[in-house]
């Protein structure tokens, strides 16, 4: 029998183009950060997500039309994931502010993510969820997310600004510095890093068994009823095996023969998202991971009930955390699916009494 040779799009380096779309006050300020980023071979400064079908500079600035001053960019996903521009993007703005950016106030200077598929929805709401696990902010995050409908390009004028003559950088220079802006960058966000950087996916990547890497990285898949945890009974969460990040807990996880862990539904609706899957001569639903974008498996409509879904997941992209390692990391939230509220006395004693037995050196805080 010939052996067929897979190699993701992603192993090959040969994603086409992608678009984002992102509102975060005065577009010469966003276009001028965002410029700047590898991997970012376009801005264009324009309007989105209003209910006339025309846009220009003064209609938007009226509020009549309750369009938003967004940028619109282009970039190569090969170098520069999508992910990584959300967190350039985020680190450039005040996402708790819903009435405007800075010294501009009005709608049309809101923040908000127009989203062009189910992927870019789920990674803001994946990073949303970071910066409200880290409590960077004292005030509610009111960033927006909206799904893209359309773009009007903004006067030529517009376009550059922040470069495009010795006149309109003199006023962008002055505008720039009394907006407010950086000094709020440098107050929250200097040295934040809310995603895995380049270095440590790197590292982490290095240290993957040569199953691992095939699997994660060129979409493979590993043998039914040899691997890790398609038997694995413990109670506790399973974690994207590069990234960290919860993708799927115990509770949901069920014996359905396969000689796959097979797991109901997701741990949150962010943590990953579903892709159309035509290899080898099949069609089928592929399950990628959101914060790290590897292949985790694949979901069918043969799982029991409530949710009638089988995520079938290889074992050698998850990790397994129990529970009795859960209380003292990022992970500590997820106890409270498990029946343990520690915000409270009792269920911080409950904890205790119940897991506490299965560490040596045990201490609640």
């Amino acid at each position: 029998m010939k052996k067929i040779l897979f190699i993701s799009l992603f192993s090959l380096g040969l994603f086409p183009s992608e678009l984002a779309t992102l509102a975060g006050g005065c577009f010469w300020c966003v276009e001028s950060d965002l410029e700047k980023i590898e991997g970012v071979e376009e801005v264009i400064s324009g309007y989105s997500g209003g209910i006339k079908e025309k846009a220009n500079y003064d209609l938007v600035s009226s509020g009549s039309t309750n369009h938003l001053e967004v940028v619109q960019v282009k970039f190569d996903p090969n170098k520069l994931t999508y992910l990584e521009l959300l967190e350039s993007f985020l680190k450039t703005i005040d996402p708790t502010d819903s009435k405007g950016q800075f010294v501009d106030r009005g709608l049309q200077y809101s923040p908000a993510v127009f989203y062009h598929s189910d992927q870019q929805k789920k990674s803001i709401e994946y990073l949303i969820s970071i910066l409200k696990q880290r409590k960077i902010f004292k005030k509610d995050i009111e960033l927006k997310i909206i799904k893209y409908s359309d773009f009007f390009k903004a006067e030529e004028y517009h376009q550059d600004f922040y470069k495009k003559n010795k006149k309109s950088v003199k006023r962008y220079k002055q505008y720039r510095k009394y907006s407010g802006r950086d000094q709020f960058i440098s107050k929250y966000w200097n040295g934040v890093n809310l995603i895995q950087t380049r270095e440590s996916r790197k590292k982490t990547i290095e240290g993957l068994s040569d199953l691992q890497k095939k699997v994660t990285l060129e979409d493979g898949t590993e043998r039914a009823f040899k691997n890790l945890y398609y038997n694995n009974k413990k109670d506790g969460i399973y974690v994207d095996i590069i990234s960290g990040a919860p993708l799927f807990s115990s509770k949901d996880k069920f014996k359905s023969g396969t000689g796959w862990p097979s797991f109901t539904r997701p741990i949150n609706n962010f943590s990953v998202f579903d892709k159309i899957d035509n290899s080898y001569m099949m069609k089928r639903v592929e399950v990628r991971s959101t914060s790290s974008d590897i292949h985790l498996g694949h979901v069918f409509k043969d799982g029991p009930e409530p949710s009638g879904l089988r995520y079938c997941i290889n074992s050698a992209s998850l990790k397994f955390i129990p529970l009795e390692k859960m209380i003292h990391s990022d992970y500590r939230k997820y106890l409270k699916q498990f029946g343990y509220d520690l915000d409270t006395k009792e269920g911080l004693q409950k904890f205790k009494n119940e897991i506490g037995s299965r560490r040596k050196h045990f201490r609640v805080h």
